[in-house]
């Protein structure tokens, strides 16, 4: 069974060029007015969105996220946790307590933000929009943090990026679903072969038609790629939250 929201979930695509329609005033509003109503943890909705307008601030994360079109995006927000604004609210009432510091809180926030920034891209696209996720902002937290004067108890989670899109790439494939849902416990028996395999290939024919043969990666080889080559920032990313004042809860 399939409705227009479903139908444009199952159309899910990374869009990285967009017209020169510009988005209307009205359209971002409704788009911000889905995000706010997105589910929150224990209604405490512990994040916060900057709209990043300015080009000298556009380029800095074209730098830090390694994305040239991140500068050129019509429409850009990054999404926070925010335990900040909620601390300054318990404060004028006289609450101090320790833990707005707590890792609880922080993960709290991370998800609020992460929902929030989802909701909000299946609202886009279900106007026709186009849409992409910047995780590359934690390539360098520490300068996200700075460019955008980011307080104490706050820290960057993900930009998104929309607009009109300007192409139309085709589906990127996705992993076999039993290879992700299981029942009542995690499988951890070796995934079928077999599976892997045609997915790998399935990758592979999906990289050759793209990029006209120049990439030919199967999705197996991603994966030793990303782990061999993590990023230094990103390896150390907690002493990051924890420079934003935030307790890691690691004791003594």
């Amino acid at each position: 069974m399939r409705n227009e929201t479903i139908a444009s979930q199952l159309n899910h695509r990374t869009i990285r060029a967009f017209t020169d329609q510009p988005v209307a005033d009205e359209t971002m509003a409704t788009l911000f007015a889905v995000m706010n109503r997105t589910a929150t943890s224990t209604g405490m909705q512990a994040y916060s969105v900057i709209r990043v307008q300015d080009p000298v601030k556009r380029q800095a994360l074209a730098a830090i996220c390694r994305q040239t079109y991140i500068a050129s995006v019509p429409q850009l927000a990054v999404f926070l946790v925010d335990v900040y604004r909620n601390r300054r609210i318990a404060a004028s009432l006289g609450c101090h307590h320790p833990a707005a510091r707590d890792m609880d809180r922080f993960f709290q926030g991370f998800t609020d933000a992460a929902l929030a920034a989802q909701n909000l891209v299946v609202a886009a696209e279900s106007l026709g929009l186009g849409t992409l996720f910047f995780g590359s902002l934690l390539n360098d937290p520490d300068q996200v943090i700075q460019l955008l004067d980011l307080p104490e108890l706050t820290f960057p989670v993900v930009g998104v990026g929309l607009s009109y899109p300007a192409q139309n790439p085709q589906l990127k494939p996705r992993l076999p679903l039993n290879l992700k849902i299981f029942t009542d416990r995690y499988d951890t028996s070796e995934p079928d072969p077999n599976l892997i395999e045609a997915y790998d290939r399935e990758m592979q024919a999906y990289y050759d038609l793209r990029d006209n043969g120049r990439r030919s990666d199967t999705f197996s080889r991603q994966v030793v790629t990303r782990l061999t080559q993590s990023l230094d920032k990103r390896a150390r990313i907690l002493q990051s939250v924890k420079r934003q004042g935030f307790d890691l809860g690691l004791g003594s």
